[in-house]
């Protein structure tokens, strides 16, 4: 595993999506929950998804499905960046 400084690096030389959990999907757009602010994000590029996975979000689409624990360190290396 990558030290923290280096996972800081690749933050800031990416574009960053951000971590949120699925509340409710319906015809391919899913209500997502990022830190308490609801919104919602196409979820047409993912199979499978159902409320209370974890996905990354960029440009209002869900773009991968992530764990719980990516989403906390995802959280987490954005707090550092502030």
């Amino acid at each position: 595993m990558k030290d923290k400084k280096n996972r800081l690096w690749e933050v800031k030389s990416m574009c960053v999506g951000l971590s949120a959990k699925v509340v409710k999907i319906s015809n391919g757009t899913a209500v997502v929950d990022a830190g308490g602010a609801k919104r919602e994000v196409s979820s047409k590029l993912l199979e499978n998804l159902e409320p209370g996975d974890y996905v990354m979000v960029h440009a209002g689409m869900a773009i991968a499905k992530i764990t719980d624990n990516d989403a906390d360190e995802t959280d987490d290396i954005l707090e550092d960046l502030n």
